[in-house]
């Protein structure tokens, strides 16, 4: 008999790596509510008008007129469903044209051309004997994204796999298969080079740690991890204060990740630009430019704690006592704040953050907080520039993910966001330097929690996600550069679907005209995205967000061609289910 078809699917992204162990968390419940437990409110200024054809200039995806009605649960014979679906297709394409690529060959989408989709694929696609993991499952499901007009995948390539043995020994094994497999569905690939561990962090389903000759060095010497004033060391990353030092085998950090990155280009070089069209460069744990500052793993970290300045190691240390004397302070130098309390302290409880005469405010906090900050904009820099070296001429966007922390954001001195590097105060905007930053490389500008309210969110940490979202969306327009999104916790709702759809438009302003987000990347594919529920609500907000904010047509036009869609690709999702059951 058929499994369910979450069970079928079961297995697509949650098998374990077989070395180290299974890190998971529970971190979701504490910032996210209930779909069943909020009111969806009603669209905003839905317009609902019929469209000359003669005048589309925009191709769109295999639609019907009308809604096709659910046949009761009765599922087709595959290839026969299959036949009927291309045929349908093929005829809908004559009558109404092809979707024209909204982020084609790496380059930034037209204003107002509605937003692409991309969504993220499991941490654990490749295995750790360099192939696919649960190669006929998701084929399947790459084919079945694609039917419900996705425009492409997101993948980690892991420096911790690829890498993994010796210095300059790469191992693309299981990455060449998977992005032929993207290439065979027509879907384009943002490809993330992932500097970082897997393991750790909120979503984390797998264990991946860095490379084994790279944990050696590390064994070999402490400071070349992330360390807090109490000593505890951070092994996600390796500490941006020795970037620029021969610490790993006679290479420095940023020589490392600019191989890999030179090597990725070398073996991929006919797939740039046409099947990859984006390099995400890894900057940090979970892949973000911060620091360490709020890490879950052992318990260290609970949200909405405040964090800690991750900034003890002596390489580190060696730069802030030469940042003290240059200043002339050389008594600010030989250590951070000591005042700054601990992972899961609130900022009224400190001395450092709290908002009357706090030590943020003073010129000591102020000259620390100034270096803190620079040192992870110099580390952005450092990899940018070669990151652009390395892919000029290959057609692909470059673009870095900024994390969304938006707890203690009603506060005065963000403590949150300072102790993760970003100098972002009530007086103080931190992201406009950064989207310089990413400028000056013509990089786009990545960001989380794009699916969150404020008012989901725990209101004693007086959390703003909204407001966040808003402050950097004002960065990067006076920056003059593209933001794309990402949703920071699995949603499949309807409500944190309209959030996204109202965030991606970047109505911040009288100014913002056709201005869009260049790219959405949907977190992520998993056996909760195929549910039959969920799958339709994905189905329609993709559609939705490819309608872009100038739509024409009314949102419950969008909605049957969605349904008729779910009915038309069930077929494809059921494949997925079946390939696993042999």
């Amino acid at each position: 008999m058929a499994m369910n078809i979450t069970h079928q699917i079961g297995a697509l992204a949650g098998t374990p790596i077989s070395t180290g162990p299974i890190t998971t968390t529970t971190s979701e419940s504490t910032s996210t509510v209930s779909a069943a437990a909020v009111w969806k409110t009603p669209t905003p200024n839905i317009r609902c008008e019929i469209k000359n054809p003669d005048a589309v200039e925009q191709k769109s995806q295999p639609t019907s007129p009308c809604g096709s009605p659910i046949l009761n649960g009765i599922r087709a014979d595959l290839s026969v469903a299959c036949r009927a679906f291309a045929a349908e297709a093929t005829t809908l394409e004559r009558e109404t044209g092809g979707e024209e690529r909204m982020y084609k060959e790496g380059s930034v989408k037209e204003k107002g051309s509605g937003v692409p989709v991309y969504v993220m694929m499991p941490l654990d696609s490749v295995t750790m004997g360099n192939t696919v993991n649960r190669r006929k499952a998701m084929n399947a499901s790459l084919q079945a994204l694609k039917s419900a007009g996705v425009e492409g995948i997101m993948m980690d390539v892991w420096w911790g796999l690829v890498e993994r043995d010796a210095p300059g020994v790469y191992n693309w094994g299981g990455y060449s298969e998977l992005l032929q497999m993207a290439k065979r569905h027509g879907l384009k690939v943002q490809a993330v080079m992932s500097f970082h561990q897997c393991g750790g962090n909120v979503g984390d389903s797998c264990t991946i740690p860095l490379p084994k000759w790279v944990g050696e060095e590390v064994d070999k010497d402490k400071d070349l991890a992330y360390t807090d004033q109490w000593g505890r060391r951070n092994y996600e990353y390796i500490s941006l204060g020795c970037d620029t030092l021969p610490v790993l085998k006679g290479r420095t950090p940023v020589q490392c990740y600019s191989d890999f990155m030179r090597a990725f280009r070398d073996n991929f070089k006919n797939l740039l630009g046409d099947t990859i069209v984006e390099i995400q460069v890894g900057m940090g744990p979970a892949g973000e430019l911060r620091y360490p500052s709020y890490p879950e793993q052992n318990g260290t970290w609970k949200f909405p704690g405040i964090g800690a300045f991750q900034c003890y190691d002596k390489y580190m240390l060696s730069s802030l006592k030469a940042a003290a004397e240059a200043a002339g302070k050389p008594e600010w130098g030989s250590t951070g704040p000591t005042d700054a309390g601990h992972y899961n302290n609130w900022p009224e409880d400190t001395q450092f953050f709290r908002k009357e005469n706090g030590g943020w405010i003073s010129p000591y906090g102020e000259f620390f907080l100034n270096w803190y900050s620079q040192m992870l904009l110099d580390h952005g820099d450092r990899i940018l520039s070669s990151a652009k070296a390395i892919f000029e001429n290959s057609n692909v966007k470059i673009s870095v993910k900024i994390a969304g922390i938006h707890w203690h954001y009603g506060t005065r001195s963000h403590a949150p966001e300072l102790t993760a590097g970003y100098y972002n105060t009530r007086y103080r905007d931190g992201y406009l330097p950064i989207a310089q930053m990413l400028g000056r490389h013509g990089a786009i500008f990545n960001f989380t929690c794009i699916e969150m309210r404020d008012h989901e969110q725990p209101q004693d940490a007086l959390c703003a996600p909204e407001k966040l979202v808003q402050q950097v969306a004002l960065a990067t327009q006076k920056a003059q550069i593209p933001l794309a999104g990402e949703n920071a916790l699995p949603r499949y709702d309807e409500y944190a679907h309209e959030q996204i759809l109202q965030a991606a438009s970047l109505n911040v302003d009288c100014n913002s005209g056709d201005r869009e987000m260049c790219a959405f990347t949907y977190l992520r594919m998993s056996p909760h995205l195929f549910q039959e529920d969920n799958w339709r609500r994905f189905v329609g907000f993709v559609k939705k967000m490819k309608e872009g904010k100038n739509a024409e047509r009314c949102w419950e036009q969008v909605e049957r061609e969605a349904e008729h869609f779910v009915h038309i690709s069930q077929p494809l999702v059921q494949q997925a289910a079946v390939a696993l059951m042999h």
